[in-house]
C-alpha cells in the first residue's frame, strides 16, 4: 500500500505510555482556570461592536470594496460562535443559564442550534482523534471509501481536498437538526435550540427579503455566513490534521497523547485572531475545556515552557492547506494517511 506518512516517523517526541492529562494540568498555571467576568464582557462588547462595524460597512461599501466587508463581518460573526463556544464548555460565567442564554443569542444569526452542537461537541473532545468515535474531521478508512457509491465518494473528495470550506455547511446540516444524535435524555435540549433557531430564521429572512430583496439577504446574511464557515472549516480541519498526525485506534487511544500531541497549534494573521478569539489556541482548550479562550495564550505559553517537545506548530498559508488538501485523505491503521491519488494508483 502507498502512503503519505507512517505514524512510526512523527517527527515530534515521543510521549510517555503512562503519562495522563491530569499530569500536563498540573504544570499549567491556576490563573488559566480563573474566569474574569470583565474580561468576558468586554470581549461581547467589542464583538458586538466589530459584527455591527461590518455590517455598516457592507450598508456603504462601494462594489468592489465589498468582499472585504463580507470577509471582516464573517470573521467577525466566527468571534459570535467562540463565545457560544464558551458557553457551551461552561468556561463563560459560572452560571448555566447565563452560559445557555449566552450561547443560543450569539447562535442566532449563525443558525446554529446551541445544544445540539454543545452535545456533540462534548463527543469530539472526549473522543479526540479516535477512530470510528471522533465526529469531527474523521478520515475514512480505505475499505469503508470503497464501497460507497460513486456520488458520496466525490462529495467526500471534495470536502477532503479544495472544498474543504464547505465542509462544515454539510457537517451543520446535517448533524445539529437531528435529536437522534445525541442521548435520549438530552432530546428535549435539542429540539428546543432547532426550535430556537428555526423560530429565528422564519421571521429574520421574510423580515430581510420582504425590506431588501433576495440581493439584500445575499448580501447582509448569505456572504458573511459563508465566510463563517470557511474559518469553521479552516480552523476544525487543521485543529486536528496533519500528514504526520495519527488517528488512533479505539483500543490504542491513548487520552494525553490525542490531546496534547494530536493537537494542532497553528498561527493566523493577528487580525483573525482577535476577532475570532484566540480559537486558533487549540493544545490548552484541549487539555481543559475549563480554560476561557481570554487565558488560552497564558496557558499555551506554559505548556511551550514544559511541554514544548510534544506541541505541534504550524502557520496558516496556503501551502499548509495545500499539503492538507492534497495529502490527508484515507487513514489506515498501519500506514496513516494516504491520499486519493495513491488509493487510486493501488492495483
Amino acid at each position: 500500500m502507498t502512503a503519505t506518512v507512517r505514524p512510526t516517523n512523527l517527527t515530534f517526541t515521543p510521549l510517555n505510555a503512562n503519562l495522563r492529562l491530569k499530569d500536563i494540568l498540573r504544570t499549567l498555571p491556576k490563573e488559566c482556570f480563573q474566569k474574569d467576568m470583565k474580561k468576558a464582557w468586554t470581549a461581547v462588547f467589542i464583538n458586538v461592536l466589530m459584527v455591527g462595524l461590518g455590517y455598516a460597512s457592507i450598508a456603504i461599501a462601494p462594489w468592489f470594496l465589498l468582499p472585504f466587508a463580507w470577509i471582516f463581518t464573517g470573521t467577525a460573526l466566527t468571534g459570535f460562535f467562540v463565545i457560544s463556544h464558551d458557553c457551551g464548555h461552561r468556561s463563560f460565567a459560572k452560571r448555566r443559564w447565563v452560559n445557555d442564554l449566552v450561547g443560543h443569542l450569539f447562535m442566532l444569526p449563525l443558525v446554529y442550534p446551541f445544544h445540539s452542537w454543545r452535545l456533540l461537541h462534548d463527543k469530539h473532545h472526549n473522543h479526540t482523534n479516535k477512530m470510528d468515535v471522533d465526529n469531527a474531521w474523521q478520515p475514512f478508512r480505505p475499505e469503508l471509501y470503497a464501497g460507497m457509491p460513486k456520488f458520496i465518494q466525490g462529495a467526500y473528495q471534495g470536502m477532503r481536498g479544495r472544498l474543504w470550506w464547505f465542509a462544515s455547511i454539510i457537517h451543520w446540516a446535517i448533524m445539529h437538526f437531528d435529536p437522534s444524535r445525541v442521548e435520549t435524555k438530552d432530546r428535549h435540549k435539542v429540539r428546543l435550540s432547532v426550535a430556537v433557531v428555526i423560530g429565528f430564521a422564519a421571521i429574520a429572512f421574510p423580515l430581510l427579503i420582504a425590506t431588501l430583496g433576495i440581493g439584500g439577504f445575499v448580501k447582509f446574511w448569505l456572504l458573511p455566513w459563508l465566510v463563517y464557515h470557511f474559518w469553521m472549516s479552516t480552523f476544525t480541519l487543521v485543529h486536528h490534521t496533519a500528514p504526520d498526525i495519527d488517528f488512533q485506534e479505539p483500543d490504542q487511544w491513548h487520552a494525553a497523547k490525542a490531546q496534547l500531541a494530536g493537537t494542532v497549534h497553528c498561527d493566523y494573521p493577528m487580525w483573525v485572531e482577535q476577532l475570532c478569539h484566540h480559537i486558533n489556541v487549540h493544545v490548552p482548550h484541549h487539555l481543559s475545556t475549563a480554560i476561557p479562550s481570554y487565558n488560552l495564550r497564558m496557558a499555551h505559553e506554559s505548556l511551550r515552557e514544559h511541554w514544548g517537545d510534544y506541541l505541534y506548530e504550524c502557520r496558516f498559508s496556503w501551502s499548509l492547506m495545500k499539503e492538507i488538501t492534497d495529502q490527508c485523505h484515507l487513514y489506515h491503521s498501519e500506514d496513516c494517511y494516504m491520499s486519493f491519488k495513491d488509493y487510486h494508483r493501488q492495483p
